[in-house]
């Protein structure tokens, strides 16, 4: 297998990391979660969580920036967890805040060796700043999360929860992201068989009140919205107490409304909105392209959704609900390509507030299987977005091995009609 040749499959318009081998020797053929973000100092820089393959007990958040607007990218360092060949107390999933005064705060969920729905899920919630754009960093420090409902009742055991999107602006001028909060095997329902994963997971949201204020890492202040019983919970037709939302993609709609959508397990995304900037959402409804539409259908795969310009809105996702070619719903290393794009567009008086066009065919990596062990095949869109100097680039994982970036032309978006 040729590397160079596997980098150019989806036709990309950068590079922010090829791994060093193939086989997994250098320790660096998973990555994935790419934050990519304007850095104070002008430059481009990116967080993501690297390993041997996801899961792997060397898994880390790593950093990198570039100077000359994604065209090159520094060496990854790590800077949190194990720096291989050390292996043990992973940090994963990190996410990137910078303050109004340009301190970059990268925060991550920290393992302690437990596990109870996924090793590279239970953790606490900590992190580190740097105040001279990423060279150094602080000393890790942890920050208060409270306890869940869906937590395991041992307090030993910290909470299952992943961040896979950069926290934006959204909530009265503060940062806002939402995370999936994973069932711990402890309190779950019974599961029906062939549930993905067998696991169950609710839509919780953050709001990170103190960060312009340049707190110290244990005492950032977070305020935890539609927790517990108000967390979002899509249930499996059938059995309404497994809830199955993950993966929560949101974004502010010009009436000052935040409007999230979902991954399922049921074919189909899912969506809510919030009339009180992120503390209560309403019930989630199946994504159509409109009001009384056809379902968008997407298997159990992020599918982000991003704004482009004012009520505007780019949407990413596979076209499918799953039974693609030879592959099923519980494929998930395989199904998850292609990726198609669509325009969505906000709606003021329709029931669902963003309408969407049809789909348009993005990009595709012909399934080929790669990295370490039985490698893999899907272009999950564990991604960012940027505008750089008035281009819209979505930056990538490829199979969970290369991270790359393509620019998206918005001539073509403005091209794709969405219903009136």
């Amino acid at each position: 297998m040729d590397i160079e040749e596997e980098l150019r499959r989806t036709k990309p318009d950068y590079v922010l990391y090829k791994p060093h081998s193939l086989d997994g020797s250098t320790c660096d053929t998973g990555n994935e979660e790419v934050s990519v973000f304007h850095g104070p100092d002008g430059s481009l820089m990116a967080v993501w969580t690297q390993s041997t393959f996801e899961g792997e007990p060397d898994q880390r958040v790593v950093f990198s920036c570039s100077q000359d607007k994604g065209v090159s990218w520094s060496a990854a360092r790590v800077i949190a967890g194990p720096v291989p060949p050390e292996k043990g107390n992973m940090a994963s999933w990190g996410f990137p805040l910078v303050s109004k005064t340009g301190r970059i705060y990268v925060l991550y969920n920290k393992s302690t060796g437990v596990s109870d729905v996924f090793a590279h899920s239970t953790g606490f919630l900590a992190g580190k700043y740097s105040e001279d754009a990423g060279k150094t960093w602080s000393e890790e420090k942890i920050i208060p999360m409270p306890r869940s409902k869906w937590d395991h009742p041992d307090i030993s055991v910290p909470p299952n929860w992943v961040v896979w999107q950069k926290p934006e602006r959204l909530s009265e001028g503060k940062y806002l992201v939402g995370f999936t909060r994973w069932v711990s095997r402890a309190v779950r329902p019974p599961a029906p068989i062939k549930i993905w994963w067998a696991e169950a997971s609710v839509v919780e949201f953050m709001r990170l009140e103190n960060i312009d204020d340049n707190p110290d890492i244990q005492d950032i202040e977070v305020s935890f919205f539609a927790q517990n019983d108000e967390a979002v919970k899509v249930g499996l037709v059938g059995f309404p107490d497994v809830p199955l939302a993950q993966e929560p993609a949101v974004v502010k709609l010009p009436d000052k409304r935040l409007f999230c959508v979902m991954r399922t397990t049921l074919g189909c995304p899912y969506w809510s909105v919030s009339e009180d900037e992120g503390r209560s959402w309403k019930i989630p409804q199946p994504l159509r392209r409109y009001d009384n539409g056809p379902f968008i259908k997407h298997p159990c795969s992020p599918c982000p959704l991003y704004q482009w310009q004012e009520g505007k809105y780019i949407f990413f996702f596979h076209n499918h609900d799953g039974y693609f070619q030879q592959w099923t719903p519980f494929d998930t290393h395989d199904h998850r390509r292609p990726v198609y794009i669509c325009t969505g567009v906000f709606r003021e008086k329709a029931s669902q507030p963003v309408w969407f066009s049809e789909p348009l065919f993005f990009m595709d990596n012909d399934g080929v299987r790669i990295g370490y062990k039985e490698g893999r095949a899907d272009l999950a869109m564990y991604s960012s977005f940027l505008i750089v100097d008035g281009e819209y680039i979505l930056w990538y994982p490829e199979r969970k091995f290369f991270l790359l970036g393509k620019k998206i032309n918005p001539e073509v978006l403005s091209r794709l009609k969405v219903p009136v």
